[in-house]
């Protein structure tokens, strides 16, 4: 009888938080379009450059957000694309191959990676990147590349730790299916364990799209500037949207900027929910090949 009162009290209180927590990002969300709604039109994406010539790249625009845009989905999309063949093969390896001792080491080192501050991550990034030019590339200076690259290091141990959970998540009995048939350690690995685990492994990914989209402190010491137009390499100094969110919210003149400075977050949102939409998309067309290969 306590059994059945502590269980029904435990599911009532995770209702209650999960209608909390409901109520809090709606109650986020309305003032954040209450407050940005009024900005969001074409000059504000942009500016006086018609549309059709900055989406086809024939003029530069420097009074809009188009540039910022720009650079938020390629800095996330190349900060992801180098973060996730490390982050998924040491995950990998932590899962089956890292021996007791060796396993403690290491998830000890990639949960303090985890708990560091992003600044000081762009703090490392921008001194090595001080050292490389002093040392060895006398042309290389904070750009693109680099924050790219500090942004990778910054998600890694959530790619990590996502995958490792989700590969020794896999039942036991599945798991020994292929070593039984003849199957070898990697073959087990490729043709079992990661299509069994690639909901939690693309879970990792989502994790680390939002941490890189939403990041300001090492874009800002590493490359980011307020304005520099669409970067042509990644060599380049770019904008970013949570950079311009955070320049024009501690340096607004008015209440017509402090307004834009919302409608950027409405559209940071909006890129960051399309990111999640496309990365939900891959995950279905991923299982459904592993059904029909099954």
């Amino acid at each position: 009888m306590t059994g059945r009162i502590i269980e029904k009290f435990v599911i009532l209180f995770s209702w209650l938080c999960g209608f909390i927590l409901l109520g809090v990002v709606s109650i986020l969300l309305a003032y954040l379009l209450t407050k940005g709604y009024q900005a969001l039109n074409q000059k504000l994406i942009f500016g006086n450059t018609a549309p059709l010539d900055a989406l086809l790249f024939k003029r530069q625009v420097f009074d809009g957000l188009f540039p910022a845009i720009i650079g938020t989905l390629v800095i996330v999309v190349t900060s992801v694309l180098i973060a996730i063949p490390a982050g998924i093969a040491a995950g990998i390896y932590m899962s089956e191959y890292s021996k007791p001792p060796f396993k403690f080491v290491f998830s000890l080192i990639f949960d303090v990676l985890a708990g560091i501050p992003s600044v000081v991550v762009g703090l490392f990034g921008f001194s090595v990147t001080i050292f490389l030019h002093h040392r060895f590339f006398n042309n290389l200076y904070p750009c693109l590349l680099i924050s790219a690259v500090s942004l990778a290091f910054l998600v890694l141990p959530y790619l990590i730790r996502t995958t490792q959970e989700s590969l020794e998540n896999v039942p036991p009995t599945l798991r020994q299916t292929g070593i039984a048939l003849g199957a070898t350690k990697l073959q087990n690995i490729y043709y079992v364990l990661i299509p069994e685990s690639i909901s939690g492994i693309i879970t990792g990914v989502i994790l680390a799209i939002g941490r890189c989209a939403e990041d300001t402190a090492v874009i800002m010491l590493t490359g980011v500037v307020a304005s520099s137009g669409i970067p042509r390499s990644i060599f380049a100094n770019y904008e970013a949207l949570p950079f311009y969110i955070y320049y024009i919210s501690s340096q607004y003149m008015n209440a017509e900027e402090l307004a834009k400075g919302y409608g950027a977050a409405i559209i940071l949102l909006t890129i960051c929910s399309f990111l999640y939409l496309l990365t939900f998309l891959i995950k279905r067309r991923l299982k459904n090949i592993i059904k029909k290969r099954g």
